[in-house]
């Protein structure tokens, strides 16, 4: 760190920043906002988000003895200031790099690291646990949850907040509102009334009042409807009382002068309590505030001319090639409609929601929703197209199961970030789709090897009557051109992509190209596999009668996988044939560059061909 930074410099913990002297903490909000853009710049990751919450975090472990009081942040992707503040200033440098510190809280990476957190929607029931663990435990220690407006939007959110309200403990909900969708102007008159109702005086005389106007009824409904009244004048959510919470705010939460005495306040009251503030994602740099979305996790960059379209035209995405897509197949059906749960931009449905916005959907971050919107669609004759990140499809199985499965409903999934996903990590990746999914009786799990045949596939689900998931990577492909054709290949049909002897590659997905790779250093047959379910059985065995080993090759994990399939399709037909199975191990996988990662899991075509030459040398060419 260099002399720009003098006082951050001082914190190696929240323990040195409690020692400041308030006044000072106006410079360290900016010194820490100035040092968290250069250090996002040099790795990339979360900046908008971080941006948004750096008086917040100094506010928090100023006033809370953390990490006896704890923080629980949701997503998480808004913990860099907190990061920073906890003793990993100096590890920034390795942010979301194999080896380095991980871009979400983590329990294993530091004490202040309450809760992993990267999901969405899970702080307020986490927190609550914590709350009555201390209450059983007799501890007084204070529970934060810090959810933002986004977050609320899922239904674990309001489960958490119906039973907090009725439980005696010591629960404070941060609702951090970004948006400002929700909230009225804030100022001075707003400070003073948050401090006004977070104060002992003003909590006490509001239950001594209830208590004497009980015993007049007409007096006490009075009474209620007028500070319900007074209340709907400068607050916009009684909702939350209705809940059970005592609701302060809404506050500006880059406004120390305001958050330290509210949070001082309400770290002495009893019961469930929750505080309104409003940041500004992006705050502090004007290019994030003036585009959150697109500094919301950029890689590295220079600050001071910021985010530079790249000189040469990057590769087509997956993501893109199902946003175009699904606006050409609208174009041709309209019975086709699409939904996500609050990943537009992630799941390349911008244009769709621009062209066909009576068709688009966004539910929120509810994913068991979407599935079961999706499924009242379906039973309307219209055809659902779910975008949805794999590793948040898992959130959504109950209705998958329930509510499409079993009815045998015609639901397109799209499943983007399949496999490894890289800098984000274990909380993001896609491993287990294939082996949660093709256990399910009527719905099918297409494997696209490349982005032309990404599209093929979609348009293979789209005809089906029934149930059909479609997994694809984060990133690019092998960089196949698309056309324009809404062809669909044949259902459940493989292709054999290289003639061999000895050995025959099984892959599925993307990693055909690697095992092509592989396949011309062993002269071993390649199978373009194309779904895992259902199997394309009848050349599966006509390929094991002509080899003497086989070998399936998948980027997710082995332990009910693909791989597992072929087995199983093996083992019924009465084949005894030697069988490798290569992909995830039963284990999670950090985070990291997902080039290197794919080749420390064997993943790569050098991978492939060792782990072929270790288990088959007599079979293989001399």
């Amino acid at each position: 760190m260099t002399s720009t930074y003098p006082l951050l410099q001082t914190i190696n913990d929240p323990a040195d920043l409690r020692k400041l002297p308030r006044q000072q903490l106006h410079t360290l909000s900016q010194e820490l906002r100035a040092y968290l853009l250069e250090s996002v710049s040099q790795t990339g990751g979360h900046l908008s988000s971080n941006l948004g919450t750096v008086e917040l975090t100094i506010a928090l472990h100023y006033v809370f003895r953390t990490p006896y009081d704890r923080v629980v942040w949701d997503v998480g992707h808004q913990t860099y200031p907190h990061k920073i503040l906890t003793g990993r200033r100096d590890r920034m440098s390795t942010l979301r790099q194999l080896g380095g510190i991980s871009g979400f809280p983590r329990r294993s990476e530091s004490e202040y690291d309450t809760f992993g957190t990267a999901h969405s929607s899970t702080s307020i029931s986490a927190a609550l646990g914590m709350a009555l663990a201390a209450r059983q435990k007799g501890e007084n220690r204070n529970a934060i949850a810090v959810i933002g407006d986004g977050a609320m939007t899922a239904g674990m959110a309001f489960e958490a907040l119906n039973h907090a309200g009725v439980e005696d403990c010591k629960l404070l909900v941060i609702l951090n509102d970004n948006d400002m969708s929700i909230s009225p102007p804030v100022g001075a008159l707003n400070r003073y009334l948050a401090q006004l109702m977070s104060g002992r005086f003003y909590s006490a005389a509001k239950n001594m009042g209830k208590q004497v106007l009980k015993s007049a009824p007409p007096l006490f409904e009075l009474a209620k409807r007028i500070e319900e009244q007074a209340k709907g004048m400068v607050v916009p959510a009684t909702l939350f009382e209705k809940f059970g919470f005592n609701y302060i705010g809404p506050i500006d939460g880059h406004d120390l002068e305001s958050l330290i005495p509210t949070l001082e306040n309400l770290k002495h009251l009893e019961g469930p309590q929750l505080l309104h503030v409003v940041t500004k994602k992006g705050q502090g740099y004007q290019l994030a505030e003036a585009d959150p979305v697109a500094y919301h996790g950029p890689g590295k960059f220079d600050p001071a001319v910021g985010l530079q379209k790249p000189a040469s035209p990057p590769k087509t995405t997956f993501t893109q090639v199902f946003g175009q897509w699904l606006c050409d197949m609208a174009e041709k059906d309209p019975r086709l409609v699409g939904i996500t749960p609050a990943m537009r931009e992630g799941s390349g449905m911008v244009e769709f929601h621009k062209r066909f916005p009576k068709r688009y959907f966004d539910v929120g971050i509810a994913e068991q929703h979407a599935v079961t919107l999706a499924a009242g669609l379906a039973c309307e004759g219209l055809k659902p197209v779910v975008a949805i990140y794999s590793t948040f499809l898992q959130r959504g199985y109950d209705q998958l199961v329930h509510d499409v499965a079993i009815q045998n409903l015609p639901v397109v999934f799209a499943l983007d970030r399949a496999g490894l996903v890289g800098a984000d990590g274990a909380t993001h990746a896609g491993s287990f789709d294939i082996a949660f999914l093709r256990c399910l009786p009527n719905l099918a799990v297409a494997c696209p090897a490349d982005e032309q045949e990404c599209r093929q596939l979609l348009s293979t689900a789209f005809a089906q009557n029934h149930p059909v998931a479609v997994r694809y990577p984060r990133g690019s492909g092998a960089g196949v051109a698309t056309t324009a054709s809404l062809d669909a290949l044949p259902y459940a049909k493989a292709e054999v992509r290289r003639r061999g002897q000895g050995v025959a590659i099984l892959a599925f997905g993307t990693l055909l190209y690697p095992a092509l790779q592989a396949a011309e250093q062993l002269n071993a047959t390649v199978v373009n596999m194309r779904w895992a379910k259902p199997l394309d059985e009848a050349l599966l065995l006509e390929v094991a009668a002509q080899h003497d080993a086989l070998v399936s090759v998948e980027d997710a994990a082995l332990m009910g996988g693909a791989g597992s399939a072929v087995g199983e399709a093996l083992q019924r037909a009465g084949v005894l044939k030697p069988l490798l199975s290569l992909g995830l191990p039963d284990e999670f996988i950090e985070h990291g560059d997902p080039v290197k990662l794919m080749a420390l899991q064997g993943l790569d075509a050098a991978g492939i061909e060792a782990s072929i030459r270790k288990r088959f040398p007599s079979v293989l060419p001399h």
